[in-house]
């Protein structure tokens, strides 16, 4: 099979060769001078179609593949220059000929060419003609993106251009859902998209644009075809399942609505097929478009989550979910100064899973195998307003508000059997997990620009959170010795835990920026960070008759208050001298710790001085070579500091140490990017290393498998070594390919049972791909990824082919098919396992009809299960979960 899917590759291949004419040569000003990034075109005189088009290299350089024995108009423009057309017929040679642009015209004249290329570069931004690169198979702004050259959609919907994420989704200019791209790739209608808009060095501030370092800033807009401007548009899906799958459904109704005053977004889905528009992992990371705004202050502080590890789907598979999910996403502008604009999320699932695993104790070898099957209910809100306020091009004042409120339950029913010195016992436990999270995330900002030279900047961020985790254990041994635990012989075992904690969290900091010369400024930085915590535990048991018995010792118990603020100036000089731009800096901290627990307080305070430097070698217009280094101290919040007992699962009990101090971090990054629009060659690739001393580790006691650790301040240095790189381009107009690799390196330091224990785990990841984009012949991507991990002796590998077909034919079907195969197995085959994904679809929709008619079915060959393997600190787990079976949906949409 793969042997035919290569061959089709090769011939198809082949036969452009062979039915081309190469049109290549350079493009100068009239001093003859090569021009960089100027656009060209071939237009058909038959077809009036554009046949090929091309962008110069840094050498004037252009290549066009065009079409033996015919006329063509070519068009060429440039920024600045007045565009020139001209007549050149084919035979069957190649033709090489220069072009010289006739002098300085003005800008608007290339205005024409640029909109019909189906790439373009303007400054910073790269603009996509989407209809250039569709094939009619596509539905969905994600299809589109996937088939843009230096664009990728992963798996959770997140984009990645030039291998840096996109932070921002806009469509006309206007935010969509901020903070994620995922509802934006998965539902904006294909048919809809106009242009594609990557915005590169983006920053949201007008006025600090080219004071701050942006090279990692990328955002994207999405312009829309003129039929969907100022008039609703979307579409409206239903599906039921076939013959025995009657039960199954789908209701998926989308609408939007964009004008230059104001644009609604509304997007449901209902359904019990597995699809998930927000899982509770993109929950958890939904930003809401807050930026860590303390990020140059060398300082880190976060709050961690009391989430009692509920499970979180992986690739959005499970045995069962049912989703209820809507959402509404507004911007409105109420004068020209004045824009409002927020979105509300509302979604609801229930799922059930089925997983087997076996966990290893590095130290002992020891095992723990586990069948368990879970059933979890989510509740999941999110809210957002925001305000800009612009009178002028020299003030701005912002204000959002981003609310999470969460319900969660999990009750699981396992069959544990721990292999303990060889010795095998089992039993079944019973755990139930509830949490009612609410967090209130506010942001304030002030942009003044008093004059060309002085800039001002404040900005303030608050956190209310408020978290309530229970936990209860059900089970036949008692795994921990508790005082004022009561055994009763015969009867199972229930002890639970109440946690209660609640953070404030004040980042507030003002910004100057002096313009020193047009080309370099100076920035002086005043900041604090303040947060309070209040951390509240108890544990107690359900005996057998019902009654409570209440642990009211003091190692059972919690109630910790801790108070943290960091007071900071910091200093930041930025120049452009030839091709690089320098930024060292350095800041000054204050730090002041106190916790109060146990009816005393301990305190903490020094200072210290944290330098970083930033540098950018512009090799070329689009090649640059980046080093960042940064000195930071790292600071835990209160869940490590409470020294009563934390059940942090069934088999694990954690207390924290009070007297922790913290861990000083030293980062070096190096970033090397290329994109030659030429050839659309994209190289990418970085290296970061980080050393960590005095670090927060863990000292771990192991009872067979039953574990309690306590953390403490490590002498030695923990260190992580990641790099990634790609190389992608595209072939002959309708090719691309692309190979891309990423490691990770990392050296732990701990403590088990009382000796000192160094582990590392290296993992490796390698992707090959290539896939054709045609227009009316079946379009196919071949791949292969291997995936190494290796945990301190313990190696596992992944290898995994994958295919994609889709063609659109006869002008009303599409049909699109996925295949993904993977073996999974271990260095010495103990485990070893084959298991395959196949997908396929059908549509039909007639020329301008408003009606689509659908066949889908998800795993085709009904495989009932995936394998996955991790890695802690102190043991390996090795997990193989179930997955939903076949599902053939029949489904109707009409597009609005």
């Amino acid at each position: 099979m793969k042997n035919i899917l290569f061959y089709v590759i090769f011939l198809m291949t082949s036969i452009s060769f062979a039915q081309s004419v190469r049109f290549d040569g350079v493009i100068q000003d009239e001093q003859k001078n090569p021009l960089e990034m100027a656009n060209i075109m071939a237009v058909n005189n038959g077809t009036k179609a554009m046949d090929s088009y091309g962008i110069t290299n840094d050498k004037g350089k252009f290549q066009l593949t065009l079409k033996p024995n015919t006329s063509y108009t070519i068009k060429i423009s440039y920024l600045g220059m007045k565009s020139k057309e001209m007549a050149i017929s084919t035979n069957t040679e190649n033709i090489v000929q220069n072009i010289v642009m006739d002098g300085a015209g003005i800008e608007l004249e290339g205005v024409e060419i640029v909109r019909e290329m189906p790439v373009s570069i303007k400054g910073d931004t790269i603009v996509y003609n989407a209809d250039s690169f569709k094939s009619g198979t596509e539905k969905k702004l994600e299809d589109v993106l996937k088939k843009l050259p230096g664009v990728e959609v992963n798996a959770d919907g997140e984009i990645e251009v030039e291998g840096k994420k996109v932070s921002k989704l806009m469509v006309e200019g206007k935010d969509f859902f901020d903070g994620d791209t995922k509802l934006g790739v998965k539902n904006i209608p294909a048919d809809a998209i106009d242009k594609v808009q990557v915005l590169r060095n983006y920053n949201e501030v007008s006025q600090l644009k080219g004071l701050e370092n942006d090279q990692d800033n990328v955002a994207m807009n999405i312009k829309l075809k003129s039929g969907k401007k100022n008039f609703w548009f979307g579409d409206v899906t239903a599906g039921v399942g076939v013959a025995e799958l009657d039960s199954r459904y789908i209701i998926n109704p989308k609408l939007f609505y964009y004008s230059p005053k104001y644009s609604i977004n509304l997007i449901t889905n209902f359904n019990n097929i597995g699809e998930l528009p927000l899982t509770a992992q993109d929950y958890f990371k939904f930003t809401g478009g807050f930026k860590n705004m303390m990020k140059k202050g060398g300082s880190n502080f976060n709050v961690s989550s009391n989430d009692l590890g509920i499970s979180i789907l992986r690739n959005n598979r499970a045995k069962e979910i049912e989703t209820k999910f809507g959402a509404t996403n507004f911007a409105y502008s109420a004068t020209k100064s004045w824009n409002i604009s927020g979105f509300g999320i509302l979604s609801t699932s229930k799922t059930d899973l089925e997983t087997k695993s076996q966990t290893t104790i590095l130290a002992s070898g020891d095992q723990q195998k586990r069948d368990e099957n879970t059933n979890q209910k989510n509740n999941l809100g999110l809210f957002k307003l925001s305000s800009t306020y612009k009178p002028n091009d020299k003030f701005q004042f912002d204000y959002d508000i981003l609310t999470k409120l969460t319900k969660q339950e999990e009750y699981s029913d396992l069959l544990r059997e721990q292999i303990v010195q060889n010795v095998a016992t089992s039993e079944t436990i019973f755990t139930t997990k509830k949490q009612d999270p609410t967090s209130i995330n506010q942001n304030l900002s002030l942009y003044y620009t008093q004059s060309d030279k002085n800039i001002f900047a404040f900005e303030m961020q608050h956190l209310y959170q408020d978290e309530n985790p229970f936990y209860n254990a059900n089970l036949q041994t008692l795994p921990f010795n508790l005082s004022g635990y009561i055994t009763q012989p015969g009867a199972r075992n229930d002890y639970n835990q109440d946690r209660f904690v609640k953070t404030n969290k004040l980042d507030a900091k003002l910004d100057y920026y002096y313009m020193v010369t047009p080309k370099s400024n100076f920035n002086v930085t005043l900041g604090n960070t303040y947060s309070y915590q209040n951390f509240n535990s108890h544990i107690f048991q359900i005996l057998e008759n019902g009654d409570r018995n209440d642990l009211n010792n003091a190692e059972n118990n919690n109630d910790v208050d801790y108070s943290f603020n960091d007071a900071f100036l910091g200093f930041h000089y930025k120049i452009l001298t030839g091709k690089f731009t320098l930024t060292p800096g350095v800041s000054l901290h204050s730090y002041q710790m106190t916790n109060g627990q146990l009816g005393t307080d301990y305190s903490q305070s020094f200072t210290k001085v944290l330098p970083d430097f930033f540098a950018l070698y512009q090799i070329k217009k689009s090649e640059t070579l980046t080093y960042n280094f940064s000195l930071s101290n790292d600071f835990t919040d209160i869940n490590q500091l409470a020294a009563g007992y934390v059940l942090s699962d069934y088999s694990s009990l954690f207390r924290g140490n009070r007297y922790l101090e913290n861990a000083t971090s030293q980062v070096h990054s190096l970033r090397y990017f290329k994109y030659n629009m030429f050839n659309f060659e994209n190289i990418f690739a970085n290296a970061t290393y980080t050393k960590k001393v005095d670090a927060i580790k863990t000292k771990a006691n192991f009872d067979g498998i039953n574990q309690s650790s306590v953390p403490y301040n490590s002498n030695l240095a923990d260190e992580t070594l990641s790099g990634m790189g790609s190389y992608g381009r595209s072939f002959l107009k309708n090719y691309k390919a692309s190979a891309t690799a990423s490691l990770n390196w990392s050296k732990f330091n701990n403590i088990q049972n009382n000796v000192l224990a160094t582990t590392e785990s290296f993992t490796q990841s390698y992707t090959v791909k290539a896939a054709t984009n045609y227009k009316n012949l079946p379009n196919l991507e071949l791949g292969y990824n291997a995936l190494i991990n290796q945990y301190s002796g313990s190696t596992y590998y992944t290898d995994k082919p994958f295919a994609r077909l889709d063609y659109y034919f006869w002008k009303s079907f599409s049909f699109v098919s996925e295949y993904e195969f993977y073996h999974y197995y271990n260095g010495d085959k103990t485990v070893d396992n084959e298991y395959d994904f196949l997908s396929a679809s059908l549509i039909y929709q007639k020329k301008d009809s408003k009606w689509e008619y659908k066949v889908s079915a998800t795993n085709l060959l009904n495989t009932t299960y995936l394998n996955d393997d991790s890695f802690s600190q102190f043991s390996t787990r090795v997990s193989q979960y179930t997955v939903q079976p076949r599902y053939i949906i029949f489904s109707m949409k009409y597009n609005l």
